[in-house]
């Protein structure tokens, strides 16, 4: 049954993120509100609701730990797993907007959140200043695309809905989601406690993945649909949100502190920050991110998956595990992108 409890209020999640999603986009373009802007708030934080229904409802009900661990966790899972398959699928096209301004703001955050998590928790005025933050950058952002005069056609402009019914979408999406959330959260705590695992493994793992789910189906999407701008700008605009909003609202619901074990502090976190750094050069080069690329990202999340499990069940090949990462893939990675940086800048010096 907890099983049961556990797949079930993932598909409430999902279900509910597709209808709070198609309401607000809806909406927001019925009051005239340019489509990228749409994009990189309301369809980005949209698909980002099971990360704030599943981070709230933990910190709410005293799982303060699991509560950052699934931010963390579904950064990692954003970057890693869903831009790897997109890329995989067609290699994937960044706009100028996303390499200067919205990855950049991706990894100050992060290195906001690091330098918070410090002291091993994130308080009531830490998480005042992360929800200040998300209300700040959205209005930046619409202010942004509403002087630049960025609009597109979007979708729901050609199939145009009742105000009423845009609203409705967007309550029956909001409550799904509180109830999935209750359902996963009692679940996943449940088996973590039954095979003797951390709530911080059960949040980095099942349900990072599992809450990832709308931003892997919108990524994937628009990528086969050609859209491929769109499918890196929902991953950015949602670790951005993750960060912001979700770890904000958390913080400010729960009766305690948010609190993060040594292990988030010391690996977990420094990981997201890091696959956020490497965006940047990735991206910058000819401004997409190539077949290879992808799969690296896929390579990566595997090999983080991998020994968090590993860690998690105190493996007796963890030390082996450990010392390729450090001083085998991690280094491959750093030189991949040394190698494509030099020859980034001899092509354009001799173009």
């Amino acid at each position: 049954m907890t099983w049961l409890m556990l797949g079930a209020g993932l598909i409430l999640l999902i279900v509910g993120a597709e209808l709070l999603v198609k309401g607000a986009s809806r909406l927001a373009t019925s009051f005239g509100i340019p489509a990228l802007v749409v994009g990189l708030t309301v369809v980005a934080f949209g698909t980002s609701a099971p990360e704030m229904a599943v981070s709230v409802k933990a910190a709410f009900s005293g799982q303060a730990e699991l509560a950052i661990a699934n931010v963390v966790g579904s950064n990692i899972f954003n970057i890693l797993f869903i831009l790897g398959l997109a890329a995989l699928i067609m290699p994937l096209m960044v706009s100028q907007q996303l390499i200067r301004q919205d990855v950049p703001i991706m990894i100050g955050i992060s290195f906001v959140a690091l330098w918070m998590i410090q002291d091993g928790t994130i308080g009531k005025l830490e998480a005042a200043f992360l929800l200040t933050g998300v209300i700040l950058y959205t209005v930046f952002l619409f202010y942004q695309g509403k002087k630049t005069g960025i609009d597109a056609t979007v979708e729901v402009e050609k199939n145009p809905a009742p105000t009423w019914q845009n609203i409705l979408l967007i309550v029956i999406g909001l409550a799904l989601l509180v109830l999935g959330a209750r359902w996963l959260v009692q679940s996943a705590v449940t088996i973590a406690s039954s095979f003797g695992v951390s709530e911080a493994v059960i949040g980095l793992t099942i349900i990072a993945a599992g809450t990832s789910l709308p931003e892997v189906m919108t990524s994937v999407v628009a990528t086969i649909k050609g859209e491929r701008d769109i499918a890196i700008g929902n991953v950015v605009g949602s670790n951005i949100f993750n960060i912001l909003a979700v770890l904000g609202l958390s913080g400010l619901f729960s009766p305690i502190p948010l609190v993060a074990s040594e292990q988030l502090m010391q690996i977990d976190i420094p990981v997201m920050l890091g696959v956020a750094i490497l965006c940047l050069p990735l991206f910058f080069l000819g401004s997409t991110l190539n077949r290879f690329e992808g799969f690296l990202f896929l390579v990566l999340y595997v090999a983080y998956v991998w020994f968090t499990i590993a860690m998690a069940l105190s493996l007796p090949y963890l030390p082996q595990l450990q010392a390729g990462l450090i001083y085998g893939l991690a280094p491959l990675v750093c030189l991949y992108v040394f190698f494509c940086l030099v020859n980034d800048l001899l092509r354009r010096r001799y173009k």
